[in-house]
């Protein structure tokens, strides 16, 4: 069973499928925005204290990572794509985790096709009953030998980009 696991032949219960569900709604609603290019969306799903380590930088704080979503916005033209693969959420009761390969692509102003895919890891607290994404990590899964992009799923395969 999926809320279930077998450990040391005894059946544990896990507790926040709710949760875990709610989190899978926050990152759906996330990136429907992304795709509109939706900045108010966007910053919906940050707690204000965020800390984001991003390929691009370190952002402390929800303005921080507002003037970084504003920028990537100016310089694409729309649509935006947004696509999520793998994605994993452990909830507690009022901390949780979730991780995924991404990917964001489109077309620069400049004409130029960009998209790559990225490690992403985002930490949610609960904050007056809404998950918020108080940490995230996103970094490019390099093989620095041949200089390609690579990542494995779930299933242990490996995949490049």
């Amino acid at each position: 069973m999926k809320n279930q696991i077998k450990n040391d032949g005894k059946v544990y219960k896990l507790r926040h499928e709710a949760d875990e569900a709610n989190i899978r709604r926050q990152i759906e609603n996330l990136v429907k925005a992304l795709c509109n290019m939706d900045l108010q969306g966007v910053m919906a799903i940050y707690a204000p204290g965020i800390v984001s380590f991003d390929v691009e930088g370190t952002y402390l704080g929800a303005e921080a990572k507002r003037k970084a979503w504003l920028n990537v916005f100016s310089i694409i033209e729309p649509p935006l794509d947004y696509e999520i693969r793998d994605l994993t959420i452990t909830a507690g009761d009022d901390v949780a985790f979730a991780y995924s390969y991404n990917r964001l692509s489109g077309k620069l102003k400049k004409g130029q096709q960009i998209g790559s895919r990225v490690r992403y890891t985002a930490c949610f607290r609960k904050i007056d009953g809404i998950w918020l994404i108080a940490h995230e990590q996103v970094s490019v899964p390099a093989d620095f030998e041949s200089g390609r992009i690579k990542y494995i799923n779930q299933k242990g395969e490996e995949n490049e980009d």
